[in-house]
């Protein structure tokens, strides 16, 4: 039921949808298009200044916060606000990089489209029901139609949008298919509900075995319907070609928000909502983890084109990305029975969910500088594409080639950048995992050390191809005349910002991984307290108490 304390939580979206529709009507009036980047920066400021007050409100970052509250079909926790702010700080960066000196006749539905976006993305963050949840997502995807559409007008770009189109709508028919077999399990809707119902069916399991069989063709058909939005492996096969079609702008985009959506969903639904089924959960997570690294790494190896290296640059830190999913599941099996007197056996020392948080905020800023890079590099239609076009870019311009160094070593995952803490919390989690699963046949830890050994190997293959760029840059004569570049303040200003948080986070690691473990934790906690009510026949000679074990986290 939606009352007014739910309409409050919901004004920093409010705020968002609101500006993006002043935008929308101020752009039939060419004067007033060039206003577009500066409204939408006040719509952020006064997001956050709501986002802000909500979070003093309900004291949501102190030690002594209450883990979980619901207001009607949103579920306020440290992980939906934590995603709100990354969502709002990825957003001034995008805005920054769309504000481009040309005059561009689509410049206020561009912006409009953004706010959108990233309006469904802080709603898909604190969903606690699936209809809302949905209607979050498909607040990201339609505005994205229309970003590639106006973005570039050639036949490529048109090609582009079709294929994201047709391919997103097939993800989301897929997704709410899953959600129904979700609903004739569970009866209900509600994430919080359906975790309870969940239990329930599979504890009466024996008497009825309907609502079980229909559980895993669920998680397995939403899984589905979210993989689109990572970009992991069967579900990737668009990217490249959608990358190389449309504009470096739409390209950033691309390579960052909808994953913020696949990732905030897929823990909303897989890690706070089917308690019990985590064994299969993790199992499909991690063998999609290695085929998505490895494919994205390996085929990226071949690539000349920037945008089409880069979406395959993407699609293998998806992968990356799924460790800590996989992770985070694979420690809920041993967390059942808690509270029915069990023992809680030694868990990864870092949370996966929160590494994966960690992770995705490394990833993100340095791509979206290396885009911005581009997009400052580019002259109206004529757009940096190749390799070629920036050989020997550190003799024309060598503040922006250093620059795309940085964020090329980031990705890479050298040290001491903000890329190399991202890559290690992810695989100290997975070798650090030492369980049993909850019925205690399977041992975990060989799995994981495998994935994190894969993991390595594609980190090392991966590096080839983002030398590739620095040694373009660096150790090639300029084969083209350069671009007159524009030289966009908001660009420069995007390439800046993002540039100063992958050094800084990479020199004080501890308080960004610590709030990004602790945002993972807050997740798992409804599931977890759902999970405690089912007995549980863990009892191995490495296990902790309770007690315990709670003074360990």
């Amino acid at each position: 039921m939606i009352d007014s304390t739910t309409i409050a939580l919901l004004i920093p979206e409010i705020i968002l949808i609101g500006a993006a529709t002043l935008l929308c009507m101020l752009g039939a009036f060419r004067p007033l298009r060039t206003v577009a980047s500066g409204l939408a920066f006040v719509a952020l400021v006064g997001a956050a200044a709501a986002l802000w007050a909500q979070d003093s409100g309900l004291n949501l970052f102190s030690a002594s916060a209450p883990a979980v509250s619901a207001s009607g079909p949103l579920l306020i926790d440290l992980f939906g606000h934590t995603a709100c702010w990354g969502i709002l700080a990825v957003g001034a960066v995008l805005v920054l990089m769309l504000a481009r000196p040309q005059q561009d006749e689509q410049r206020a539905e561009e912006v409009a489209s953004l706010l959108l976006m990233l309006a469904g993305l802080m709603i898909v963050a604190t969903a606690n029901e699936l209809i809302l949840l949905f209607v979050g997502l498909e607040l990201v995807s339609i505005p994205t139609y229309v970003l590639l559409y106006v973005g570039r007008h050639d036949s490529r770009g048109q090609e582009a949008a079709s294929k994201y189109f047709f391919l997103s709508i097939l993800s989301s028919a897929v997704l709410l298919y899953g959600f129904s077999f979700l609903y004739g399990a569970a009866g209900s809707t509600r994430l919080d509900k359906i975790a309870a119902g969940i239990s329930l069916a599979t504890a009466a399991a024996s008497s009825s075995g309907f609502s079980t069989v229909l559980v895993p063709v669920a998680i397995l058909l939403m899984f589905a319907g979210l993989a689109f939005r990572l970009t992991v492996v069967p579900f990737h096969f668009y990217a490249a070609d959608v990358y190389q079609g449309t504009s470096n702008a739409n390209a950033g985009l691309l390579s960052t928000l909808p994953k913020i959506a696949g990732l905030a969903a897929l823990s909303r639904i897989l890690l706070a909502a089917l308690p019990g089924w985590e064994t299969l959960g993790w199992k499909v997570v991690l063998v999609v983890s290695v085929l998505t690294m490895t494919l994205g790494n390996v085929l990226a190896l071949w690539q000349n084109n920037l945008r089409r290296l880069l979406a395959y640059s993407s699609i293998a830190h998806a992968g990356y990305l799924l460790i800590g999913v996989a992770v985070a599941l694979a420690v809920r099996t041993t967390q059942v029975g808690v509270a029915a007197g069990g023992f809680l056996t030694n868990s990864a020392a870092l949370n996966g969910l929160g590494t994966a948080i960690f992770y995705l905020a490394v990833y993100m800023f340095a791509t979206l500088g290396t885009f911005a890079a581009l997009i400052y590099l580019s002259q109206g239609d004529q757009q940096v594409n190749t390799l070629v076009d920036i050989s020997g870019l550190n003799r024309t311009n060598p503040v922006v080639a250093l620059m795309v160094a940085v964020f090329m070593f980031s990705l890479a995952g050298i040290p001491p950048l903000a890329g190399f803490w991202g890559k290690f919390s992810l695989l100290y989690g997975a070798l650090t995992l030492d369980e049993f699963s909850a019925q205690g046949e399977v041992w975990l830890r060989p799995w994981f050390i495998g994935l994190a050994v894969v993991a390595v190997l594609n980190a090392a293959i991966a590096a080839a191809y983002y030398l590739r760029v620095i040694g373009a840059m660096y150790f090639r004569s300029p084969e083209k005349r350069p671009f007159d570049a524009e030289r966009g303040f908001g660009p420069a200003v995007a390439m800046a910002v993002c540039v100063a948080l992958v050094i800084g986070i990479g020199l004080l690691p501890g308080k960004f991984l610590d709030g990004a473990v602790r945002a993972g934790q807050s997740i798992s906690e409804p599931a977890a307290q759902q999970a405690m009510t089912k007995p549980s026949p863990i009892s191995q000679p490495t296990a902790l108490p309770v007690a315990a074990a709670d003074r360990s986290r």
